[in-house]
């Protein structure tokens, strides 16, 4: 009978105290599980569940032979590198078409206008460069709101860092809470050491896709406490200090040399509205440059002046900090 009871209790003990010490063993497993990942989070979860390409796009067109060609030539790889600093999603292939239409199209339809080839040419060279003009533009504008966000970066990082932070940590803090385009650069640099990639080299590809002097400060600044050691919290925040000074000192200098950097756009535009002025006034009296000779030649020395001047003009108001 004893032995009877004692299997009758381990069964029933089987039946009810082990599904019950399961569902604890999953619950628990799941709570751990949870309590890790919260710890583990840098960022929202739209933002992790978004996918990094590190794969390298070797597609520079949509056009089978033209990117054919584009691989073949060297230049491709700078224009991919312009138009990423631009953060535009075109190709190479589709700003060399953009630009062969704004330079052609115009030409053709200015020379059966005018029977000019001078003036087609010069109206074809003008315009065939405004593509290329609007990406340098959202270049230059992208690496201002860069340089304007760095040091608000630094003390973010340099405020995690004495927080206990490690400066991986500080890298990601900086590409969550910073706006754009710093969160995305940051971010990049964060996923590519967290692939994998040495420090050093991350920055250098951070480096390729800023070239600003004040990254470089950073990046230089970082890389020799790495090698020396000290305190990198104190290291970026005089490196921030010292960006924010060469800012405030580029300011002062962009006011002192407002009047030569208007006197020269001045000076460039005047004789290309003058000419135009001229020809809606009277038509026959300026056309004479074009249709003679001589006057072909002084349109060609007047354009060609007319650019040294200004980029006379620019080396003199443009100082470099």
């Amino acid at each position: 009978m004893g032995l009877i009871a004692g299997l009758v209790f381990i069964g029933v003990f089987a039946m009810i105290a082990l599904p019950i010490m399961v569902i604890g063993s999953q619950n628990n497993t799941k709570q751990a599980l949870a309590t890790l990942e919260s710890a583990l989070k840098t960022e929202p979860r739209a933002v992790r569940q978004q996918t990094l390409n590190l794969r390298k796009d070797e597609h520079l067109s949509s056009i089978p032979w033209l990117n054919r060609k584009l691989l073949s030539l060297e230049i491709a790889p700078h224009l991919r590198r312009l138009l990423s600093q631009a953060d535009l999603d075109w190709s190479a292939g589709r700003l060399l078409v953009m630009s062969a239409a704004c330079l052609i199209l115009p030409a053709y339809a200015l020379y059966l206008s005018f029977d000019s080839y001078p003036i087609a040419i010069a109206a074809g060279l003008a315009l065939g460069g405004l593509p290329f003009g609007w990406v340098i533009f959202k270049r230059k504008r992208r690496f201002t709101a860069f340089e304007k966000c760095l040091p608000e970066a630094l003390d973010l990082m340099v405020s995690g860092l004495r927080a206990g932070h490690s400066l991986l940590a500080a890298m990601a803090l900086v590409a969550r809470e910073c706006p754009e385009p710093i969160c995305s650069e940051f971010k990049i640099c964060f996923e590519e050491q967290n692939y994998g990639l040495e420090m050093k080299a991350a920055l250098e590809n951070l480096l390729n896709r800023i070239p600003l002097q004040d990254m470089k400060i950073t990046s230089t600044a970082i890389l020799i406490q790495k090698e020396s050691g000290g305190n990198l919290a104190e290291v970026l925040d005089k490196t921030s200090h010292v960006i924010r000074e060469r800012f405030r000192l580029k300011k002062q200098i962009m006011v002192h040399t407002a009047q030569g950097r208007l006197t020269g756009l001045i000076l460039s535009l005047l004789p290309v509205v003058l000419g135009v002025a001229i020809y809606f006034v009277d038509p026959s009296m300026i056309s004479i440059l074009w249709h003679r000779h001589v006057g072909i030649l002084m349109l060609w020395a007047a354009a060609g002046l007319m650019v040294i001047g200004a980029f006379t003009i620019h080396q003199i108001v443009n100082i470099d900090v």
